[in-house]
Parts: C-alpha cells; sequence; structure tokens
C-alpha cells in the first residue's frame, strides 16, 4: 500500500516550491517541516497553509529536529565558498546556507532533493559555487545529480524567468529526466486584472525618470531600462524583489495614461499562483515576496519527473555512501559571505 509523500520546505518563502509540489502529486503530499525566517514571509506561508508551524533560521536548527521525509525541498541563497581549504583538495561549505542542506541530507538521507537557484549560480565565482555544491552532494551519497536552466514562458507563463534546478536521487538506478518545455502560448492579457485603482499608475516624475535613465543607459551601450508591455505581449521581463521600488522592469502600457505597475496578484499570477491564494501583507511585502518566489508551473512539471521515481511502498534505502568530511573537518571559513538574490 503506498504511503503519502513527506516533503521538507526549507528556505521556504511563501511556499511556491511545495506548491508545485502539491499540484503535481496524485497522492496527499505531507510536510513535515517548514523553515522560513522572514517575519512577513511567514504570515503570507501560513494564511494559506492553515497556520501550520514554521520554523525559523534553519542555522540555528538541529538536523535532530527535522523529521524523516522522502523529499527535500529548498530554494536557497547563492553564496560564495570558502577556498581556504583548496589545498587538503575540498572547499568547505560552513557558513553557507547550502551547508544546512548539506547536514539535513547527511543526516536524514532522503530519498531525493529539488533545489532551485537563480540561472545566475552556473557562472558565480567563475562555475566554482555549482562546482562544489555538486561536488558534495555527490561526495555525501547522491552520485545521481543533475541540474538544468528552465523558463517560464517555455511552460506556459508570460514571463521571462530563467532558474536553475537542481535534482539528486540516493538510488543511483534512477534516470531521471528534466520536463520538456511545453510552449503553450502565453499572453501577458491573461494575467491581468480589469478596473484596476489608478494608484498603480506611475506618478510624471516617476515616468519622466525611466525614461531619462533608459536614454542614458543606450547612449552608453547599456540597453537597460524600463520593460513596457501590453496586453497582447508574449511574455514580460523577469520579476524581481526589487518591484516594489519603481516598477521598472514590468511596466504595463495603458491608453491615454502613464503606464502602470502590474497589481500584487497580477504579479502571484505571473508566477503561477492561483487567485485562491490569499495575501494577507502589505503591496511593498507582497511584490518582494513573489519576486523571490518561483513559477509554480516549472516546479510542478519538474515535481511529476521526480514523483514517479520515489518509492513510497518501502522504507527508503539507506545512503551506499555517506561522507562526513565536514564533520570531521578541523577547517574553518573566515570567508565573509554575502547572499544576494534568495530565492523561494
Amino acid at each position: 500500500m503506498h504511503r503519502n509523500i513527506k516533503i521538507i520546505d526549507l528556505f521556504a518563502g511563501i511556499g511556491g516550491i511545495r506548491l508545485g509540489f502539491e499540484n503535481a502529486s496524485k497522492r496527499k503530499i505531507d510536510c513535515v517541516f517548514t523553515s522560513e525566517w522572514d517575519k512577513y514571509s511567514k504570515e503570507t506561508y501560513q494564511a494559506n497553509y492553515n497556520n501550520e508551524d514554521v520554523f525559523g533560521d534553519i542555522t540555528q536548527i538541529d538536523e535532530n529536529e527535522v523529521p524523516e521525509h522522502d523529499v527535500l525541498l529548498a530554494g536557497f541563497p547563492c553564496q560564495p565558498f570558502s577556498q581556504a581549504g583548496l589545498k587538503k583538495g575540498f572547499s568547505d561549505t560552513r557558513g553557507t546556507l547550502f551547508f544546512d542542506i548539506e547536514r539535513i541530507l547527511i543526516h536524514r538521507k532522503p530519498q531525493a532533493f529539488l533545489l532551485e537557484n537563480v540561472k545566475q549560480l552556473r557562472g558565480h565565482d567563475k562555475g566554482r559555487t555549482l562546482k562544489t555544491i555538486i561536488s558534495h552532494l555527490k561526495k555525501i551519497g547522491y552520485n545521481n545529480v543533475q541540474h538544468e536552466v528552465l523558463r517560464a514562458r517555455d511552460f506556459g507563463l508570460p514571463q521571462n524567468r530563467e532558474r536553475i534546478y537542481i535534482v539528486g536521487f540516493l538510488d543511483d538506478t534512477i534516470k531521471f529526466e528534466f520536463p520538456k518545455p511545453t510552449f503553450e502560448p502565453t499572453k501577458v492579457g491573461d494575467i491581468l486584472e480589469q478596473n484596476v485603482d489608478d494608484k498603480y499608475t506611475i506618478s510624471d516624475k516617476l515616468w519622466a525618470g525611466h525614461q531619462r535613465r533608459k536614454r542614458e543607459n543606450k547612449l552608453k551601450g547599456k540597453g537597460f531600462g524600463y520593460g513596457m508591455v501590453s496586453e497582447n505581449s508574449e511574455y514580460t521581463n523577469t520579476l524581481s524583489a526589487r518591484y516594489y521600488k519603481d516598477g521598472s522592469e514590468v511596466l504595463i502600457q495603458q491608453k491615454d495614461k502613464n503606464p502602470r505597475k502590474l497589481t500584487p496578484r497580477e504579479c502571484a499570477r505571473l508566477q503561477g499562483f492561483p487567485d485562491t491564494f490569499k495575501i494577507p501583507v502589505s503591496n511593498t511585502q507582497a511584490y518582494r515576496q513573489f519576486g523571490n518566489s518561483v513559477p509554480v508551473k516549472v516546479i510542478e512539471k519538474v515535481a511529476k519527473q521526480m514523483i514517479k521515481h520515489l518509492n513510497l511502498g518501502v522504507e527508503k534505502k539507506k545512503a551506499s555512501r555517506i561522507t562526513t568530511h565536514i564533520k570531521n573537518s578541523n577547517s574553518h571559513s573566515d570567508t565573509k559571505v554575502i547572499a544576494y538574490n534568495g530565492v523561494n
């Protein structure tokens, strides 16, 4: 008899990765542990997930407190690793948030994991960051690990959002394949609300500033500036966590008016959240949260490919190779860690 799928949701944000996983599964998903440090994200998460417990800073939580689970989900921030241990043949992950994923994987050995990050992770620190992540995952027993950059607009969302997805399994015999793009037609008009409040129309001063900066950047050959779309456009630029500041990356054309920003609900739709998803926070926080979140439809497609390989009839297999080099290492990272564009 098949049991429910047990997941944990780390760096959970507002629960976008979890939502994609739940949408993909025909059987019930039991989220047995959630961690998110931002109080406003917690508020949104709990408003949509029956006020479940959300634990705080994962760096302060002992791995013994994390329950057994089948799949670890994490949209973790991109951070550099210390190179202090290179002479000893490894890069130290301590001092980074990836280390917290790693120690939980070592301790609980789930069947699989799904990690999500910005596309720039591929080239971050000249590729060393991703190389270190993959190397450490293999050393702790997850030899069967793959990564792929997928684009939201290739999966039915009208947004040009590219993210890297890292999927791994304990079972080396599993032949996982990332989902193929669906190339469903997309149109910005499909996510727009009707009768939008005038407060979302940008001021004359802000509009003049956007136009001036675009002209200046063009002269400098930068090519950066505001992104204007209409309801007939196929897709928008990538929604970011800074959208609340001036809305420059996605402006909606209006007849006989200055362009307007997206509403929080439109941002939710742009990321694939249903209209039943509650938004209990201020507009500023909502823009940050949806800009930091994930394209739910893409997660759903990846999750479907993962779920077909989960062994839910018997107890999960133990890792064949678990390396505890981190716990045994005497080296310490004194490198200042800077996180950027953490996403969930």
